[in-house]
């Protein structure tokens, strides 16, 4: 039996999103645009006026909201078929020190060893995540009003339209930024990204990825 090391071709790829994480994101994009879309028409007065049918534009806003928070849970809980959803959590929510030199460069720290996500998706996936707890609360307030005092109602009222307008503002920038890195937004829709582009922007995950697989025994 010989160990042996097997260098990474040139032009290999790597996979950076599995089949679950690839369906999570775009089942969760689709429900997003659609209470996005919604939200303007009943907002906006020329569009509601163009529309019509406001309290069926209305119920399809309340409920598509109340499913956002599903297919996170349901991938979650998915034994096996979330697996790599879950690591992905795990790499989100943990922050190392060149992330913080990535923000203190404001990414223009060529020493900077990023991991799988860079810092500013990690705060946009934080912000994702506290957007649909805090407008699922907020829209429930608004839509069961009967439930709740006043002043409860026009607190949530408040906040639901204001990070509403936030949502809007890092939903565009992320699409922005999604359009400006063909490799990365590949990866979202094929599952994988050629290595160079993994070597030069993610070193830290790049390593992780190849090491494990650098020796192979020989039967």
């Amino acid at each position: 039996m010989v160990a042996t090391t097997h260098r990474p071709a040139e032009r290999q790829r790597l996979v950076r999103f599995d089949k679950a994480e690839r369906t999570l994101h775009w089942v969760n994009a689709t429900l997003f645009l659609i209470v996005m879309g919604t939200a303007a028409i009943l907002y906006i007065g020329p569009l509601s006026a163009a529309v019509g049918r406001r309290e069926l534009i209305r119920t399809i806003h309340v409920w598509t909201g109340i499913a956002l928070p599903v297919p996170v849970l349901l991938t979650l809980a998915s034994g096996r078929w979330g697996a790599g959803f879950r690591a992905d959590v795990t790499r989100l929510n943990r922050w190392t020190q060149d992330d913080r030199r990535w923000f203190r460069s404001f990414g223009r720290d060529p020493y900077v060893r990023l991991g799988k996500f860079n810092p500013g998706q990690k705060l946009n996936a934080s912000f994702v995540a506290g957007v649909i707890v805090v407008m699922l609360a907020t829209g429930s307030i608004m839509k069961w009003f009967g439930y709740f005092p006043v002043d409860w109602r026009t607190g949530a009222t408040f906040v639901h339209d204001w990070v509403a307008i936030a949502l809007f503002a890092v939903v565009i920038g992320h699409i922005g930024i999604a359009f400006s890195d063909p490799d990365s937004l590949g990866s979202m829709l094929k599952g994988t990204v050629d290595t160079r582009w993994a070597r030069e922007h993610r070193p830290r995950w790049y390593e992780e990825e190849t090491t494990a697989g650098a020796e192979t025994p020989l039967q």
